[in-house]
């Protein structure tokens, strides 16, 4: 298990995980697989698109969990679009 991947759902993290958080997930969970912490430039690309590929999936998943037994102000904000800050 890696361990600096954290949870990235409420109540675990009390606001909605940003595109930062998925992709250092992501990042964490690619870099564990492949045994590289930084890959050599003829395993860049596919390293790479792995990434984009998990953080993907990531962001699927969070969006479609739903969270019961939380607060339903937590379950809410979960569902719920976040209106764009001005």
């Amino acid at each position: 298990m890696c361990r600096s991947i954290k949870t990235l759902r409420p109540p675990a993290l009390p606001e909605e995980a940003t595109e930062d958080d998925i992709r250092a997930a992501a990042l964490q969970y690619v870099r564990k697989v492949s045994g590289f912490h930084h890959p050599a430039a003829h395993n860049r690309e596919v390293f790479e698109r792995a990434v984009d590929e998990i953080a993907d999936a990531t962001a699927r998943l969070l969006d479609g969990l739903e969270v019961r037994g939380a607060h339903p102000a937590v379950r809410r904000q979960a569902r719920e679009p976040q209106a764009d800050a001005v």
